[in-house]
């Protein structure tokens, strides 16, 4: 959109008007303040977080940090980088830090998104790849779901000249499904080499038997893949914003050359190189999902009540009236996710919680349905 020097005001980049913005889970702070009810009555079972909270090593790693935080945090995350690295069989120029898996989409969109280029999605994909999109101009492609999961044959049957990023989240947010692992590499296989092929694998450590595409990676045989993952959920350090991509080191180059300095901040690099050696934590995480996974879908069976079977670490439930039932569940102090933002307006998106706040939560359900 060119200037207009008659305008009383400045004009915005024409790709904003197409730009939906994204709306996340309730803090529990305000809505607590909303209910008029101290912050501990209220539970938040709505974004997908790590129940158990922050691993402790994490935490006095943090402590340790604090008193230099006049200084500069270390631009390129070296230590972490390293021992990031270490634990995947990689080179460290195979990794690129962002704040939260987020920004690494962002990195994708400056890289290779362009007006006239398109992105393939799913329907019912992460709600940031659309914005993302729309954001540098790109076309959104949206490939019909097939139970609510990826279809990749007809994701690949959708790539055309024109396709720069196809984006796939395995297992998928907001669904919680997983993709088959022929069609997998199938897909892998089968892009053109002119696409970038973002696999989202925030859930992957939840997996009892992920698919491990690092090999890919490690033998530079796939240079338009590009793997993300985020300490976010099963290392619990949402509240840090961490994530990082995974990419031979010509598409990491590349990315790095969008990247901000300073990106990630010295409390995350402290935290998430303390995160990554307790395993422990990632243990009790595994199994208390695992529980909380178990007890909900046997409610939903015995109920009768509609459900995704979820390979996350959260479980998307039919209510009918989506939002209506996420107020009715709000007022009595439990915070859940109403999804029609992504075109599930009778589904209610219910994060895995400790076992008191999964009863507390069914209890509340039972109520209202």
């Amino acid at each position: 959109m060119p200037s207009d020097p008659s305008s009383p005001r400045p004009l915005p980049n024409a790709a904003l008007a197409n730009v939906p913005v994204y709306q996340p889970g309730r803090p529990l702070e305000e809505v607590a303040r909303e209910l008029g009810r101290p912050v501990g009555d209220i539970i938040k079972l709505a974004s997908n977080e790590n129940p158990l909270g922050p691993s402790p090593a994490a935490l006095a790693a943090m402590a340790r940090t604090l008193a230099q935080l006049h200084l500069y945090p270390d631009g390129n995350a070296f230590y972490l980088k390293q021992r990031l690295a270490a634990k995947l069989d990689l080179a460290p120029n195979q990794l690129i830090l962002g704040n939260g898996s987020n920004e690494i989409i962002e990195f994708a969109g400056h890289a290779f998104m362009r007006p006239g280029g398109e992105v393939v999605v799913s329907q019912y994909c992460f709600a940031v790849y659309p914005i993302v999109t729309h954001l540098f101009g790109a076309t959104l492609v949206t490939v019909p779901a097939v139970q609510f999961g990826h279809d990749l044959p007809a994701m690949l049957r959708a790539v055309t000249p024109r396709t720069t990023v196809l984006f796939v989240a395995n297992p998928n947010n907001p669904t919680g499904t997983l993709a088959a692992r022929a069609d997998v590499l199938r897909l892998i296989e089968e892009t053109p080499p002119h696409v970038l092929l973002v696999m989202d694998e925030a859930y992957l450590e939840f997996l009892d038997e992920p698919l491990d595409l690092l090999p890919l990676i490690r033998s530079g045989a796939r240079p338009n893949l590009l793997l993300m993952r985020t300490f976010s959920k099963i290392y619990g350090l949402a509240g840090l914003r961490l994530g990082y991509g995974i990419g031979t080191p010509d598409l990491i180059a590349t990315l790095e050359k969008v990247r901000q300095p300073f990106n990630i901040n010295s409390l995350a690099q402290a935290a998430a190189l303390a995160a990554l050696d307790d395993v422990e934590h990632l243990r009790r995480t595994r199994e208390n999902n695992t529980a909380g996974l178990a007890f909900f879908t046997a409610a939903c069976r015995e109920a009768g009540w509609e459900y995704i079977p979820s390979a996350a670490n959260f479980l998307l439930i039919r209510v009918g009236d989506g939002q209506g039932k996420f107020q009715a569940l709000q007022q009595r102090g439990v915070i859940v996710r109403p999804m029609g933002g992504y075109g599930l307006g009778e589904w209610l998106r219910i994060s895995i919680g400790t076992p008191a706040e999964n009863t507390r939560c069914l209890a509340g359900l039972r109520e209202i349905l």
